[in-house]
């Protein structure tokens, strides 16, 4: 794979890394319907997924016109941890396209960085990304604000526009390209038509797809031989 054109991979985590977001939204919904706010998995594609935790209690609060009550994340978290034990996978692909991928990467997430050490130990991604993981934790802003694709560009000493994003969620498109990054749309859950009119560059619906693209994109807006 060419380094003209990137010098840096970000993927998201949840939904592009490891297959955990069908599981965790699901969940998710069947608390929030517990709350009385009826909402579907679609719903959660467009308002919670790609987002932290802070910012979607803050939405549901708002509908609910009051806080949440106070075991609401324990009890969330205690039932997510269940789930991800019983049914978590890579994604399909993942680890091939990762091999593939001969420049650095990194991942930038909406989640925990204890998220991330969970999920990815559990699907044995972790040894892949040790001291290469960049959570909202770390930044004042989580997506759809750039914050966190920027952080993980200056932590590597790269500009963002050689950067390439991975996403799944329209809110982590929308931060990757106000971040000015080439954002490849991972819509092997999420409608193709959501995560472009955020702003990706292009769709793909499979893993072993993205190290081609990634090589295509790099010979075509490399700087040609003569050229001024």
């Amino acid at each position: 794979m060419s380094a003209d054109r990137f010098a840096l991979v970000i993927f998201d985590c949840d939904g592009v890394l490891v297959d955990s977001e069908l599981i965790t939204n699901r969940i998710f919904a069947q608390m929030l319907n517990e709350l009385g706010i009826p909402v579907t998995l679609a719903d959660m594609l467009e308002t919670y997924v790609g987002r932290s935790m802070r910012q979607c209690i803050e939405t549901i609060e708002r509908q609910l016109g009051r806080s949440v009550p106070e075991d609401f994340l324990d009890r969330y978290h205690a039932r997510t941890t269940a789930a991800l034990r019983a049914e978590l996978r890579a994604v399909a692909g993942v680890e091939a396209a990762l091999s593939a991928i001969k420049i650095p990467y990194c991942v930038a997430s909406s989640g925990s960085r204890e998220k991330m050490h969970t999920t990815l130990g559990m699907t044995g991604l972790m040894p892949r990304f040790r001291g290469k993981l960049f959570s909202v934790e770390d930044v004042a802003q989580g997506k759809p604000a750039p914050d966190i694709f920027l952080y993980a560009a200056r932590s590597f000493g790269v500009v963002p526009q050689a950067c390439a994003v991975i996403e799944d969620s329209p809110a982590g498109v929308a931060g990757a390209v106000a971040a000015g990054m080439r954002v490849y749309g991972y819509c092997a859950s999420t409608p193709a038509a959501l995560l472009l009119a955020a702003g990706a560059h292009c769709t793909f619906d499979r893993m072993s797809r993205l190290p081609g693209l990634l090589s295509a994109a790099a010979e075509l807006l490399a700087p040609q031989p003569g050229a001024r």
